[in-house]
């Protein structure tokens, strides 16, 4: 990868307990950086609470493919499709 993009590996879980830790994280990891990847190999869960981190990137990055997320396991998948945010990011 070029040196303007941040990879991101997220593992674990996000809910209301520990959004806070996951949007400083990925905020201050890709801070300078044009483009962004999370990798959600190691991901197993999110809320509705760590949902908006990502929209929050998005909206800092722009539409476009500044942001990418990859690896998305199927549980994880099910959320974004049913909250329609499947639709909202780049999901590759």
């Amino acid at each position: 990868m070029d040196d303007d993009v941040a990879l991101l590996c997220v593992s674990g879980k996000v809910d209301s307990a520990n959004v806070g830790e996951f949007e400083e994280g990925l905020f201050v990891a890709s801070e300078g950086e044009s483009r962004v990847v999370i990798d959600l190999t190691d991901f197993e869960y999110v809320s509705s609470a760590g949902l908006r981190v990502p929209l929050m990137l998005q909206k800092k990055y722009g539409q476009g493919d500044a942001l990418s997320i990859c690896n998305v396991n199927d549980e994880v998948m099910d959320i974004f499709n049913v909250t329609g945010f499947s639709k909202l990011l780049r999901i590759v």
